[in-house]
């Protein structure tokens, strides 16, 4: 989640898993997925830093790791397969 300003200075926050287009139009306009527009006080550069920093601090508390069988599956670490041990 995005905390922005409306033009008319209230605080919003937006589910940034919901942003489908952030134009300049001379305001900063946000398409929501759902087909909803809201204007907002930020500039573009501004929406996307916010953006970027909010998908930043989550996917650093994420703690994952390759499996290597697939070059675009990831495991978390308990679900990570377990190396065989050789047999005796």
């Amino acid at each position: 989640m995005i905390r922005l300003t409306r033009l008319n200075n209230q605080g919003l926050t937006v589910n940034s898993d919901l942003i489908k287009f952030v134009e300049q139009s001379p305001d900063t306009l946000i398409t929501l997925v759902t087909g909803e527009k809201i204007v907002v006080r930020e500039s573009v550069e501004d929406v996307l830093a916010r953006f970027i920093e909010f998908r930043r601090s989550v996917l650093q508390g994420l703690s994952i790791a390759w499996d290597s069988s697939s070059s675009h599956t990831l495991l978390p670490p308990a679900l990570e397969p377990r190396k065989r041990e050789p047999e005796k």
